[in-house]
């Protein structure tokens, strides 16, 4: 397709002779760190409106977040990592920085020891210390790699690990007091982030190499840090005075508030539900994984008798415990109950999000016009693959082509129901509930007969073989060599040629308390030669993983859905980018200034092979008698794979077109209001409509207080990519273990080492030989139109 033929990231001309992305930009950079950065927002696959978690969970209606935003300038990390809110502007005062954990200076961070009173001294600490060290910069800066590149690594690094430690503590191990102390310090960051954007001395410094003799003799990554840096500058800024200037960063201060708001509305909304059930006949039709699970959640909430046979049982909007209830409970009082509860969520009263996204709208849109763009939608696509009309034209394309199915889809599950008796007429909680009864009639499988060959322990196990087998490494246990902020967390060690490449962490289960839903991945520290420890060449990357899967109930193992074996082989794919990175400029190492739209190819692809009979083989287990996923299993489970794929795609659709109406042409304080919108976009994305009532906005953090503004079409943009880069590996031959190493290996020294060092067009070129083509996607969707 033309729309995906080649890059269209360029240099703007707009304000400057480059263009930057700005407050989304993915690509790091080195000089801003105004952009909210969401971790990978881990997947996105939507696949319905009442559940907004991530990709993985795709064919089962939930939204999978990602990795962290690809970055942009440090600077614009510095600022990224959940743009978490401020009230009010903190006082100077003596910062206590003796033994604070905070400010250690450690590859890993402290994260037992850091604690809320930590934050305000140490970020101020760090901060003044920052500002000190700009000041000398500005001064004496030189229009060269080592006047004025390394130094600005070096600063970025210092905070991007600290705030970074922050922003993942709020994600994972939130609290009241963690909240306030964010608020307190989070516009000086974005202070200094501000003045990093819009420094002329840096921005002309810049300019300097651009057009010096230097230019000639820098590396490929090398020039597209110096281009993206230009493009961020732009974006950041640079070029405004005066009442303009102010305005500009006044809008930034307070859409870091706003994000940070909405997350803290969103969470505390989902937390404010629960469901107490005492009666067996009210659970009738859950799966016994579920009943556990409500069981252990009664206990919890202080129901001490509370088991799984005779109750009670604490159901809530977290995704383990809402999903089963929307698929299989026969109570059908209780689906439409929690299904009304999870697309109103945060839609009233104080923790309403409603005149949050206006004003959001209101101020992107704004800030869009000082910049001199029409729209936010084309601030954000100045540092992306796409163009506005080619993600459009990608989505229009989609669209088209999964329209019929998607009418088929629903009209086969009314025909179903009707058929076993169901005499009302089809909602929105009967879909899900009714769909799944289909698939167990059709295919003869249902989730919970699959449970037990998943055991966490054995996914992993396999997991870690299938990295080996076509990337060449191993994958050991580190566990007891970092600091952890929960026991549940897990350390791990990659190694390749025997010798560590890089580490990871990863959280598995969810706890609605404290961590927020979804799944994503995030880095620690990047891959950089300047910041190598003594002795040492490189510094070598780390990273985190995070999911919200069902944890482990008594003495069983964590038995995982199917969509949540994806969800962990997904946000590895994100991880795998980040760690086996070999570029040396750390700027633009592993998933740092990888354009948005391209940074979901590898989780994508790694979810592949969860279909694969023999990547199965490795890890599908009966966790208590160890045999096999029998033949006749598999069989269903690939032919249950495009199970109301039309749907699915459709879902995905909506959630892509409709961010880009909002951020493009939608108009705040006009006529329509933004649940018009949905509506709108709904006649035409979505067979069965919306409730009216309908406030799936409200929750719709990717776009709110995440990274994908005016970007979610980069879900499907990037799933091109990634089933044309799998098509690579159908064609070698998947039964052919040396033709599928080889491949692994060419993937692995172009998708997942170059980084952002080399356009994302370019690197998909080198792997595949040619364009990309959306017929891969189509055809691993059952889409493509039938042969004449």
């Amino acid at each position: 397709m033309s729309y995906l033929s080649s890059s269209s990231i360029s240099v703007c001309t707009r304000l400057s002779s480059v263009c930057s992305r700005g407050h989304l930009s993915p690509a790091r950079s080195l000089s801003r760190f105004t952009s909210s950065r969401p971790s990978l927002v881990s997947r996105s696959r939507a696949q319905s409106r009442h559940s907004f978690a991530c990709a993985a969970y795709a064919a089962a209606q939930s939204v999978r977040c990602s990795t962290t935003q690809s970055r942009s300038s440090p600077a614009l990390r510095f600022s990224a990592r959940n743009s978490m809110s401020t009230h009010a502007t903190a006082t100077a005062e003596p910062a206590t920085t003796t033994d604070n954990p905070l400010l250690k200076d450690s590859v890993t961070p402290a994260f037992d020891k850091i604690q809320a009173e930590h934050v305000v001294p140490g970020i101020r600490a760090l901060l003044a210390e920052l500002n000190e060290n700009l000041d000398g910069l500005e001064k004496t800066v030189q229009p060269t790699w080592e006047g004025l590149v390394e130094p600005l690594e070096r600063l970025s690094d210092k905070i991007e690990r600290t705030w970074g430690a922050v922003s993942h503590l709020k994600a994972v191990k939130d609290s009241e007091p963690l909240r306030t102390a964010v608020d307190e310090v989070q516009p000086e960051r974005v202070k200094l982030s501000l003045r990093l954007s819009q420094s002329k001395p840096l921005y002309e410094a810049f300019k300097g190499i651009k057009e010096g003799d230097l230019w000639g003799q820098l590396s490929e990554a090398q020039q597209r840090i110096v281009d993206g840096e230009l493009r961020d500058f732009v974006l950041g800024g640079v070029a405004l005075e005066g009442s303009s200037k102010d305005r500009f960063n006044e809008i930034q201060q307070e859409l870091s508030q706003l994000s940070t708001k909405f997350s803290n509305n969103l969470l505390d909304a989902t937390k404010a539900f629960k469901k107490l059930l005492k009666e067996p006949s009210e659970v009738e039709g859950l799966p016994q994984s579920a009943l556990e699970l409500a069981a252990q959640q009664a206990k919890d909430e202080g129901e001490a008798e509370a088991t799984a046979e005779k109750g009670p049982w604490l159901f809530t909007l977290d995704f383990p415990s809402f999903f089963p209830v929307i698929t299989h409970s026969k109570n059908r009082a209780l689906r439409e109950e929690m299904y009304r509860a999870n697309i109103t969520r945060a839609s009233s009263g104080e923790k309403d999000n409603s005149p949050i996204i206006e004003k959001v709208l209101s101020l992107k849109q704004e800030k869009a016009h000082l910049l001199g763009y029409d729209n936010f939608a084309e601030v954000s696509m100045a540092s992306k693959m796409a163009t506005l009309d080619k993600a459009e034209a990608l989505l229009e394309d989609l669209r088209s082509a999964s329209w019929d199915a998607a009418v088929k889809d629903l009209d086969d599950v009314k025909a179903f129901a009707a058929k076993q008796g169901f005499k009302e007429q089809l909602k929105q909680w009967d879909v899900s509930f009714w769909a799944e009864r289909l698939r167990e009639a059709k295919f003869n499988i249902t989730d919970e007969e699959l449970r037990p060959y998943f055991a966490l322990p054995n996914v992993l196990k396999g997991l870690f073989q299938v990295a080996g087998q076509l990337f060449g490494v191993t994958v050991e246990a580190a566990d007891g060599k970092a600091p952890v902020w929960n026991s549940d967390v897990r350390f791990f060690c990659i190694k390749q040629d025997g010798k560590p490449r890089a580490y990871f962490f990863f959280d598995p289960y969810s706890r609605p308390s404290e961590k927020r839903g979804g799944a994503w991945m995030d880095e620690v520290v990047g891959r950089s030669r300047l910041l190598a420890p003594a002795g040492e060449s490189v510094r070598l990357p780390v990273a985190h993983m995070v999911c919200n899967q069902t944890p482990p109930v008594g003495d069983k193992p964590s038995l995982m859905t199917f969509r949540e074996v994806e969800t962990v082989f997904h946000e590895f794919g994100h991880a795998l980018q980040h760690m086996m990175t070999k570029q040396a400029e750390g700027l633009v190492a592993g998933i740092r200034g990888v354009e948005w739209d391209a940074v979901e190819l590898p989780s994508q692809f790694m979810e592949n092979w969860c279909y694969n009979r023999a990547t199965l083989n490795t890890f599908a287990r009966h966790y208590e008698s160890n045999d096999p996923l029998p033949e006749e299993l598999y069989k269903k489970l690939v032919a249950a794979r495009t199970f109301r794929s039309g749907s699915m795609m459709m879902r995905q659709l909506h959630f892509a077109m409709l961010d880009l109406e909002l951020h493009a042409r939608f108009k705040p304080g006009g006529k329509e209001t933004v649940f018009d919108v949905d509506h709108r976009i709904a006649e035409k994305t979505m067979v069965m409509k919306p409730l009216p009532e309908d406030r799936f906005l409200c929750g719709f953090s990717h776009i709110f207080a995440g990274g994908y503004s005016a970007g979610y079409y980069s879900y499907k943009w990037a799933e091109v990519l990634s089933a044309d880069a799998f098509s690579a590996f159908e064609e070698a031959g998947l039964e052919d273990e040396s033709a599928i190493a080889e491949t692994g290996r060419r993937f692995r020294d172009t998708v997942l080492s170059l980084g952002g060092g080399r356009a994302p067009a370019l690197v998909f070129k080198d792997f595949r030989g040619r364009d990309p083509s959306t017929e891969a996607l189509l055809r691993h969707n059952d889409l493509l139109p039938a042969a004449a």
